[in-house]
């Protein structure tokens, strides 16, 4: 090196890596390097990585986290010998792109083809070995003709349990004309058997409802997280805490006619097939636990003075001697029946609380004891003691029957609330104690308990079920905790569903030759003033210019539930695949992709594949042999702490009328207290070098959201910085923050309008606590 500088050839022997890896990306290019076909003399594999949502802040680090690797393993099989598979595309419908359409006016496929080609350009520079020939995007209509074809074949498919698999709508149809419903074994929501004749005498409306009870594809009433800001449905992990994932809006739980698929109907393959496939240990526990089977009983309480049953579920019949007291969700549709004039007003405003919390909140927060009598009791059905009736946000509506009995010496949960409302605790084990807390394990020798004393816990179970079903007062049965996914959005962006209405409200799905229904030009991308969904606004959008079109749009995931076979065969204008495309490259060999995405996405993916297998469209019921999780990049958590260092007694933070928005804080021992500012989030941005003090506000104090601004240090224990923010450009790219308040170093923002402290700069210390996935959602 020394004798290049002194001959001054330093420069030119230089490794000019830019250059090299722009000429031969152009050779890759040129020579269709990565172009794969189907050729049956070598053998496939198939490397495919979980396709991005094209946003316009571009990939994020946690792209190419996961797409490094799966190009070292797809450039490795390829000089080996395999025929590689290595496609790339787009997920490009979804929320952001048309939340940005409300704000801009401009049409969603504008901006999403402009990030299209921004992801584009960062993947081409990072050099990757995708076959780019091979690109689908989900809002191309070309693509989404077949996902509208799948949700087709879904409408006209019922479940049947005796062969477990989908079958045609029109063999069940058949077996109403011969036989009635009373031998048809289906995972469906009927309850109520009808004959052959009465089959036939029912009107064309009345049988599309019972058929609705049946199809996988199917229109109900069912419960759902509704957020009025954005005008429509979220999905569970769409939801945190109470309020929507993006925008950090208000979330409720609202009954609504929606469209849903029935991947009930698959819980138990979904079990057992997690078996059969390479994917992480903790991936399939998660979806276990997301499946959630459970096997018992179910058992019939009657209500004291009313003509009414409730039915509960249980696991542990055996604790039946335990019961104190029978909690029903606050949705449950007996509540308005069970309540008595003197709890009216109390019932009332505590189902509005619960049902505002999303049922993944009411789940986790299993330290939180909340609830509310009714004023009326069930009686025991072996004892013939009266037993109270309460509801609390720890019962799903949507799991079970809806309602539990309290068995607080045997269920922590139960012991919680019965200590909290002051229920009486019984042992119904030997020697166990049970006044300060439950004892949940299945173990133990019973009394207590009539004719389960002295049985082991096992035993006790066996004989309690035999009793109910002799007694006839309850049935054998197994429980998942997995629920239908709702299918239908109230958005603009989104696949329009192929139904439309006749003239008696009924629902038919288009002729598959009319495929693709095409998203109409709207005026704006809001719902109505009505309230109807944005498709609403193209008065003229109707099937065959006479019928009605459904107006809600497919959820975000529709596409990706079979994206994965249409890279197989993607130019195909008669199939979404061909037979002989699918018979070669079959299903993914390596998949990589989130964990996040664990019940979710994967578990639509594996229902969808095991949907088409049951037909005969593949040969396979697993979409993928192999996934690998390719970790998370972290950055500090969202979780904001802020402490007065000298000040102990209340602060006046403003200056003016405190009635113009922001009002005040209080502290106590360097600790908020009490805070009175009405703004729906609060966003601190600081700069500070001093001691670092850690009193917490929790989000449960404040109904606020924290969102992190600017960069952080999070190795430092001294001098964590949060840099200040240009408030006014944050408002402009996000306006539904307009009204947020914002605090800075010298004072407050709010509404346009900004509050200085007034001599009290170093009241406020900030920092950042934990770390959480990075992500462009928190900024």
């Amino acid at each position: 090196m020394l004798v290049l500088q002194k001959s001054g050839l330093a420069k030119a022997m230089e490794f000019n890596f830019k250059d090299i890896e722009t000429e031969v990306q152009g050779f890759w290019q040129r020579q269709n390097v990565f172009h794969s076909e189907t050729d049956s003399i070598k053998p496939k594999y198939y490397v495919l990585d979980m396709f991005p949502y094209p946003s316009g802040a571009g990939l994020h680090v946690g792209h190419p986290l996961g797409y490094v690797a799966s190009d070292i393993i797809a450039r490795y099989k390829r000089l080996k010998g395999f025929n590689v598979l290595h496609p790339m595309g787009y997920d490009s419908f979804g929320l952001p792109a048309e939340q940005y359409a409300i704000q801009t006016g401009q049409h969603p496929s504008i901006t999403t083809e402009e990030n299209i080609k921004t992801f584009r350009s960062q993947m081409d520079k990072l050099g990757f070995s995708f076959d780019w020939s091979r690109e689908v995007r989900t809002s191309d209509s070309k693509f989404y003709k077949w996902t509208q074809w799948i949700f087709i074949k879904l409408f006209h498919s019922w479940y049947n349990k005796t062969t477990n698999k989908a079958e045609p709508i029109d063999l069940l149809i058949k077996e109403f004309e011969d036989n009635g419903n009373e031998k048809v074994n289906a995972a469906c929501n009927e309850s109520s058997f009808f004959s052959a004749d009465q089959w036939e005498s029912f009107s064309a409306a009345q049988k599309s409802n019972i058929l609705l009870n049946y199809r996988i594809a199917y229109l109900a009433d069912s419960w759902v997280n509704w957020c009025p800001a954005l005008g429509t449905v979220l999905a569970n992990d769409e939801v945190k805490e109470g309020v929507s994932e993006r925008g950090g809006y208000p979330v409720e739980r609202k009954l609504m006619k929606q469209w849903s698929l029935r991947i009930t109907a698959y819980a138990e393959r979904l079990l057992e097939d997690l078996e059969k496939i390479d994917w992480s240990e903790s991936l399939k526990e998660t979806q276990r636990n997301w499946i959630g089977k459970s096997e018992g009983c179910s058992l019939k309480f009657e209500v004291c003075g009313i003509n009414l049953n409730i039915e509960v579920f249980t696991t542990r019949p055996d604790t039946i001697f335990g019961v104190s007291f029978i909690t029903l969700a606050p949705e449950h549709e007996l509540v308005p029946q069970l309540t008595t004039e003197e709890y009216k007003t109390a019932v009332e405003e505590y189902v509005i609380y619960a049902k505002n919390r999303s049922e993944r909140d009411r789940m986790m927060d299993i330290k939180k004891v909340t609830g509310q009598f009714t004023g009326s009791y069930v009686v025991h059905p072996f004892t013939k003691q009266q037993i109270p009736i309460w509801i609390s946000e720890y019962v799903l509506a949507t799991y079970g029957t809806g309602a539990v009995m309290g068995v607080p010496g045997h269920d922590e949960r139960d012991h919680r609330f019965a200590t909290k409302f002051n229920l009486p605790i019984i042992s119904i084990l030997k020697g166990i104690d049970v006044k300060e807390n439950s004892f949940d394990e299945k173990a133990g020798i019973l009394c207590n308990s009539d004719f389960l004393d002295d049985l082991t816990v096992q035993e006790a179970i066996t004989k309690a079920i035999e009793e109910v079903v002799r007694q006839e007062i309850g049935s054998r049965k197994i429980n998942y905790k997995l629920r239908d996914a709702i299918f239908g959005r109230q958005r603009y962006w989104g696949e329009p569903i192929p139904i439309y209405y006749d003239e008696e409200g009924i629902p038919h799905t288009v002729d598959e030759k009319n495929l693709p229904i095409v998203l109409p030009e709207v005026d704006r991308y809001l719902p109505t003033e009505s309230g109807e969904p944005p498709l609403a606004r193209a008065k003229e959008w109707k099937y065959k210019g006479i019928y009605e079109y459904e107006l809600t749009t497919m959820p975000g995931w529709a596409g990706s539930n079979w994206y994965y076979l249409r890279y197989e065969d993607p130019n195909n204008n008669n199939e979404f695949a061909s037979k002989e495309a699918i018979d070669y490259w079959q299903n993914v060999d390596l998949y990589v992709g989130g964990d996040e995405h664990a019940t979710g996405h994967l578990m639509y993916f594996r229902f969808c594949t095991k949907f088409l297998f049951d037909f005969g469209f593949i040969p396979f019921d697993e979409p993928a042999k192999k996934l690998v999780n390719q970790g998370k990049l972290q950055a500090a958590t969202h979780q904001i702490l802020v402490a007065s260092s000298r000040r102990e007694n209340e602060i006046n933070v403003v200056e003016g009328s405190l009635s113009e928005g922001v009002q005040a804080i209080k502290f106590s021992n360097g600790q908020i207290v009490e805070i009175s500012i009405p703004a729906k989030n609060i966003f601190i941005s600081y700069k500070d070098k001093g001691d670092l003090i850690s009193a917490k506000i929790g989000v449960s104090q404040l109904n606020t959201t924290y969102v992190p601004l600017g960069a952080v240090d999070p190795i430092s224990n001294s001098t964590n910085e949060l840099f200040n923010l240009d408030i006014d450009k944050f408002i402009s790219v996000l306006p539904a923050h307009e009204d947020s308040l914002f605090v800075t170093d010298n004072g407050f923002y709010q509404g346009g309008k900004f509050y200085p402290v007034t001599g009290q700069k170093d009241c406020f210390k900030v920092k950042f606590i934990g770390f959480e996935k990075m992500s462009k959602s928190k900024y």
